[in-house]
């Protein structure tokens, strides 16, 4: 049983992971079990190069960050399990018990987060009442989001990043994928207001 299983591991999803990552030494969250679906064949990544994200050096190929980004995350917080060439295909039953079956098992967890991108291709069972037109992008691309109220879709269930309705730019993604780990941690803290920053000081 995870506590929590983060699907992709594009921008928002690997965001969400770190911050939860980070906060391993924290009591409320010392005993919990973190997943990542890290199968990113159609992430938007794949083709990207940044010249206008913040922290990132000019000329970055989103490719490059895909590979580089998870390997962070198995260096820095190895207790991260990373669940690769999986992909999703039905979300069941409800808060705290969710069902989540991939092409090619079948896992338990307490809370799901579903970071894939807004594609109208999105195909998960369980998922598919959700759906509506994306707001912030053309409708001329199709674009599709999550129905939700400030990233939840559900108990349990959380969308970020372009799924979740927002822009598709990698720092409003990557603080959407924030935002949600923090919203867990504050869960798992008895709903005390968290947030985790390391220091040099």
């Amino acid at each position: 049983m995870f506590d929590v299983l983060i699907i992709g591991s594009g921008v928002s999803g690997v965001s969400c992971a770190l911050i939860l990552g980070s906060a391993h030494n924290k009591t409320f969250v010392t005993d919990k079990k973190i997943g990542i679906f890290t199968h990113q064949k159609a992430s938007s990544l794949q083709d990207a190069v940044f010249n206008n994200a913040y922290g990132i050096p000019a000329g970055t190929l989103g490719a490059t960050l895909l590979v580089e980004s998870t390997a962070q995350l198995a260096t820095s917080y190895p207790h991260i399990t990373q669940i690769s060439n999986e992909k999703v295909l039905k979300i069941e039953g409800t808060y705290p018990n969710l069902t989540i079956t991939t092409n090619k098992a079948k896992y338990s967890s307490k809370m799901v987060v579903i970071g894939i991108g807004a594609a109208n291709t999105f195909a998960i069972e369980g998922m598919m009442q959700y759906l509506e037109p994306h707001q912030k992008s053309l409708a001329a691309k199709q674009r599709i989001q999550l129905k939700n109220i400030d990233h939840k879709v559900t108990d349990g269930v959380y969308v970020i990043g372009t799924l979740a309705g927002w822009r598709s730019q990698l720092a409003i993604a990557a603080g959407s994928g924030a935002a949600v780990g923090t919203d867990i941690l504050t869960l798992w803290n008895n709903d005390t207001q968290t947030h985790v920053h390391d220091s040099n000081r």
